[in-house]
C-alpha cells in the first residue's frame, strides 16, 4: 500500500522538472547565469527536505496505527526498530524522487518519462520477492530479483516491522483435524512441527487437533526470503541505488540536453 504512492510522486515531480528545464535552457543557459550541473543538483536537492518531512508524517501514520511497534516489545527493541523503519520509509521517498529525476533528465516530455518510470516500477514490484518468491522464479529471471531495489526495501521494512515475535492464531485460523486413535496431537505432529514450524493449541488433545501454521513471525519471513539480520545490509544497498540515480540523472542530462563542443563548432 505504501509503494502505491510511487506513481503519484512521479507525476508530481516530472511536469515541474520539465517546466524548470525549459526555463533554464531558454533563459539561464544562454545568459550563462549558472551551469547545468547547478541546475540538476538544485532540482535533486530541493526534494530532500520535503522527502524528510513526508517521511516523518508517513511513519507516524503508518507504523504506530498498524501496531508494528508491538512486534519489537519482546526483544526490547521498540526504539531501534522504529528508527530503522523510519529510515526505510525515508529511503523509499529519496529513491522515488532521485529515480524520477533520472528518468526525466534526458526525456523531452513528462508523459513519456512517467510511462517509462511506471514500467520499471512495476517490474521492480513484481520481482521483489513477495508476489513471486525467488524460488518460484525461472532461472533466467532470478536476476530481476537481485537487481530490483524493492527486493532490499521490502526485506528491510518487512523484517524490521514483524521479526522476532510469537504468533497467536485467531480461532478461524487454526487447521483442525483428528489424530490417529490412541495418539495425542503432540505425538502425531511432533516430527512435522520440527520441520515446518507452527504450534498446537492443545498438545495433549486426543480427539481434535487445532494446529497453527506459524509459531513465530520469522517462519513467515523465511517464506518470503526476508531476514531481520539483513536489515542494515539492505539499508546500505539502497544508498547505492539512490547515489546511482543521482549520477544517472546528471549523466543523462549531459548526454541528451547539454550542447557538445564538437556540435557547437560545426554550427
Amino acid at each position: 500500500m505504501l509503494f502505491t504512492i510511487f506513481g503519484q510522486l512521479t507525476q508530481q515531480i516530472m511536469p515541474h522538472f520539465v517546466t524548470q528545464r525549459a526555463l533554464y535552457e531558454a533563459r539561464e543557459r544562454p545568459s550563462k547565469a549558472y551551469g547545468w550541473r547547478a541546475f540538476m543538483f538544485a532540482n535533486i536537492i530541493v526534494e530532500l527536505p520535503w522527502n524528510t518531512l513526508m517521511a516523518v508524517i508517513i511513519f507516524f501514520c503508518f507504523y504506530y496505527p498498524i501496531g508494528l511497534y508491538n512486534n519489537a516489545v519482546p526483544t526490547n527493541e521498540v526504539h531501534l526498530r522504529g528508527f530503522q523503519f523510519f529510515l526505510f520509509v525515508w529511503q523509499f521517498l529519496l529513491f522515488t524522487s532521485t529515480f524520477t529525476n533520472m528518468m526525466i533528465a534526458g526525456i523531452a516530455d513528462a508523459e513519456t518519462g512517467g510511462n517509462l518510470a511506471n514500467l520499471l516500477f512495476s517490474l521492480s514490484l513484481i520481482f521483489c520477492g513477495v508476489l513471486a518468491s525467488p524460488t518460484s522464479l525461472p532461472l533466467f529471471w532470478i536476476f530481476m530479483y537481485r537487481v530490483s531495489p524493492f527486493t532490499y526495501l521490502v526485506e528491510g521494512m518487512l523484517s524490521v516491522g514483524v521479526a522476532n515475535t510469537q504468533v497467536a492464531c485467531a480461532a478461524n485460523e487454526f487447521v483442525t483435524f483428528r489424530p490417529p486413535a490412541g495418539q495425542t496431537c503432540s505425538a502425531y505432529m511432533q516430527q512435522y512441527i520440527s520441520a515446518a514450524g507452527g504450534y498446537l493449541q492443545d498438545p495433549g488433545a486426543t480427539s481434535e487437533c487445532n494446529y497453527c501454521t506459524y509459531s513465530d513471525t520469522n517462519v513467515f519471513l523465511r517464506a518470503v526470503s526476508a531476514n531481520y539480520a539483513h536489515a542494515w545490509r539492505d539499508y546500505g544497498i539502497l544508498w547505492v541505488y539512490i547515489i546511482a540515480n543521482v549520477c544517472g540523472a546528471v549523466f543523462f542530462y549531459w548526454l541528451a540536453r547539454v550542447p557538445k563542443k564538437s556540435k557547437a563548432k560545426k554550427e
